[in-house]
């Protein structure tokens, strides 16, 4: 097994220092899912869950948690984002969310890209819990990773 970068000699937690690594583009993409009742679905189709537009609030939520990412989780460096996507669409057996993160720099935007579907996520389970006491999250992977020199 490769040796964890974000342990020091001293068996500490320590943030990485990516100083000396040039700028790259880079781009991660990740998604996840929600299981919901088919009433649901319908609800939130039909723009009737009480607390507003169920899909719209989980993208703007995505997108928020992505710029939080590096307050919430200790050791990620703080990006600037240069392009946030979430995307949250009904299905037939609950609700999928994809996010695309982007930033020009020296470390990826993976756990941004893992943030704003998990919040998008707990976003829609807030939104339904009232109605619905069976989702299920689940199925939140990183897609892909990208990074190229710039």
């Amino acid at each position: 097994m490769k040796k964890l970068s974000h342990i020091g000699n001293d068996n500490r937690p320590s943030m990485v220092d990516v100083s000396n690594k040039p700028p790259q583009k880079r781009t991660a993409t990740a998604r996840g899912f929600i299981k919901l009742q088919p009433e649901t679905l319908a609800l939130i189709s039909d723009n009737k869950i009480k607390k507003g537009n169920v899909l719209l609030t989980a993208e703007l939520a995505g997108v928020q948690s992505a710029k939080q990412t590096s307050n919430l989780i200790p050791l990620c460096h703080p990006l600037l984002l240069s392009k946030i996507d979430v995307k949250a669409t009904a299905e037939e057996e609950g609700v999928a969310v994809e996010s695309i993160v982007i930033c020009t720099g020296q470390t990826g935007v993976e756990m941004e890209a893992l943030m704003a579907v998990s919040t998008a996520l707990l976003t829609v389970y807030d939104m339904c819990k009232a109605v619905d006491k069976n989702m299920l999250i689940g199925g939140i992977v990183l897609v892909d990773k990208v990074k190229k020199d710039i």
